[in-house]
């Protein structure tokens, strides 16, 4: 599925191929805290099916409970969380935030990582795949 975004400044734009079927949520502590929200929303697909059309992110390079390293990408100037990254993996990905894309009601939720971090206020999305990890 073809789909395109931005940040909520408009500054930072892009588009990107992605399959609807690999929607997820992942309720994991450092999510939380980096979107503020019970948990994150997003789609890994391949770097080559992602495309920057303009503006220039920053990066926030954190370190997850497995010891990688994994960059963050946002605006600079409305801090709009856009995807991230894992610079040493030898398969190259983007976790695609969701939240950016203009055809967000279209892509639904079929996973669920990390519930044993989950907000018990939050819910779940009925029919999901649940784990309690990634």
């Amino acid at each position: 599925m073809k789909i395109d975004g931005s940040c909520h400044c408009g500054k930072i734009t892009y588009e990107a191929e992605v399959n609807p079927e690999g929607v997820y949520l992942c309720h994991c502590q450092d999510c939380q805290a980096i979107s503020g929200s019970p948990y994150r929303w997003a789609v890994t697909i391949p770097a080559e099916d992602f495309t920057l059309l303009t503006g220039s992110p920053k990066t926030y390079v954190k370190t997850a409970e497995s010891g990688t390293t994994n960059h963050q990408v946002f605006c600079p100037d409305c801090a709009s969380p856009l995807y991230s990254t894992a610079p040493d993996n030898a398969v190259a990905s983007v976790n695609l935030r969701l939240g950016t894309a203009r055809q967000r009601a279209s892509l639904r939720p079929r996973t669920e990582l990390w519930c044993r971090s989950a907000q018990v206020w939050a819910g779940g999305m009925e029919g999901a795949r649940k784990l309690e990890r990634q």
